[in-house]
C-alpha cells in the first residue's frame, strides 16, 4: 500500500482519535474513565500503534511518523495516567506491542538468531564428537558442576553441590537473577554498535551448545534434556530477543533511512526498550518452570518432552499469529 493510499484510509480515524484526545485531556478525572470506556479508547490506541509500527516499518514520510509518533505519545499519557487501565496495559503489550514489534524487525531477529543458535549447534557437534573441546570455554570447576547438576546420582536434578538444599522458591529467585543479568548484559552490551550483543549471542550460544553436547556424550541423555527442555523455549527465545534489541539499538547509526541518526535512534530505542520488557517477562516464565516443574520427580520423562514441545509451539504460533492486523503483509 502506498503512502498515500494509506493515509486515505486511516487520516479520519485519526481525526477522531485526536480530537478523543482533546476532550481527555480537558476533562476531569471522573470523566475520563467514562471517556476512556465510552469510545473504547484502549482499541483506538493499539489500531494506532500499529499504524505507527506500518509506517516505521514501511519507511512513509518524516513528516507521517512524527504524527503519527505524537498520537501515540499523547494517547499513552492518557491510559497511563488512569490508574484503572494498568491490567489493560500489560495485556495491549502483551497481545500486540510485544509480538508486531518481533515481526517489524524480524529480520535482525532472524540475525540474531544465527547468532546464537549456528555456533551453539556447531559447539554441540563438537563437544559430543570430541568431549575436551568443552575446555575452551569453560573451565574445569565449571565443567565439574555441570556434570554433578546431571549426574543421574544427583538428588537435585539442575542443582548444583551447594544448593542442594535451596527450596524451590529460593531456586526460582536465583533463576530469575541469574536470566536476567544474562539477558541484559546482552541487550545493553549493544550500545557498542551492536558488537557487544553479537559476542555475547554467540558466547552464550557456545557455551550451551557446549554443555548439551558435552553432557549428552557422558549419557546424561535423559536427566540434562528432560530438565532443561521445559524452560527452553522461553529462556533461549528471550536472550535472542535481548540480543535482537542490543543489535536494534546499532541499526540507526548505520541506516538512519530518512531520519537524522538521532531521531532514528529515539524512536528505535523505545522499540528495543519495549523488546528487552518482553524478553524480562519470557525469562521470568523461564525461571518459575526451571524452578518448579523441570527438577520434579514426579513427572515422568515423557511428559516433561510432550510438555516442552507444547510449549516450543505456544511461543511460536505467539510470534507468527498474535496481534497481526490486516496491514501486515
Amino acid at each position: 500500500m502506498k503512502q498515500i493510499q494509506f493515509e486515505n484510509k486511516y487520516n479520519a480515524s485519526w481525526e477522531n482519535f485526536s480530537y478523543l484526545i482533546n476532550d481527555l485531556e480537558k476533562s476531569k478525572k471522573n470523566q475520563k474513565t467514562n471517556l476512556l470506556e465510552r469510545y473504547d479508547f484502549p482499541r483506538q490506541y493499539r489500531e494506532v500503534c500499529n499504524q505507527l509500527a506500518i509506517a516505521k516499518q514501511r519507511h512513509y514520510s518524516p513528516i507521517l511518523i512524527e504524527r503519527l509518533h505524537s498520537l501515540v505519545l499523547r494517547g499513552h499519557e492518557q491510559i497511563y495516567r488512569n490508574k484503572t487501565f494498568w491490567l489493560w496495559r500489560v495485556i495491549e503489550f502483551l497481545s500486540s506491542s510485544f509480538p508486531n514489534l518481533i515481526r517489524k524487525h524480524y529480520k535482525i531477529f532472524w540475525l540474531a538468531t544465527a547468532l546464537f543458535y549456528i555456533p551453539a549447534i556447531a559447539m554441540g557437534i563438537s563437544c559430543f564428537k570430541n568431549n575436551e573441546i568443552i575446555y575452551s570455554v569453560m573451565d574445569q570447576s565449571s565443567v565439574a558442576d555441570m556434570e554433578y547438576m546431571y549426574d543421574p546420582e544427583n538428588r537435585k536434578i539442575g542443582r548444583n553441590e551447594a544448593r542442594q538444599t535451596d527450596t524451590d522458591i529460593m531456586m526460582f529467585g536465583y533463576y530469575i537473577f541469574n536470566n536476567i543479568s544474562v539477558g541484559f548484559r546482552t541487550f545493553a552490551s549493544g550500545i557498542l554498535l551492536g558488537l557487544g550483543s553479537i559476542f555475547f549471542l554467540f558466547y552464550n550460544g557456545l557455551v550451551i551448545g557446549g554443555v548439551s553436547g558435552y553432557l549428552t556424550s557422558l549419557g546424561f541423555v535423559e536427566t540434562f534434556w528432560s530438565f532443561v527442555s521445559g524452560h527452553g523455549s522461553f529462556e533461549l527465545t528471550a536472550i535472542v530477543i535481548c540480543g535482537m534489541a542490543g543489535l536494534l539499538l546499532a541499526k540507526p547509526i548505520f541506516s538512519p533511512g530518512n531520519m537524522t541518526r538521532i531521531d532514528a535512534l529515539k524512536l528505535t530505542a523505545m522499540d528495543a526498550i519495549q523488546l528487552v520488557m518482553g524478553a524480562a517477562l519470557m525469562l521470568v516464565v523461564a525461571a518459575f518452570i526451571e524452578a518448579f516443574w523441570s527438577p520434579s520427580s514426579f513427572i515422568t520423562t515423557n511428559i516433561k518432552y510432550i510438555a516442552a514441545a507444547f510449549l516450543w509451539l505456544i511461543v511460536i504460533g505467539y510470534f507468527i499469529f498474535v496481534g497481526r492486523t490486516s496491514d501486515e503483509g
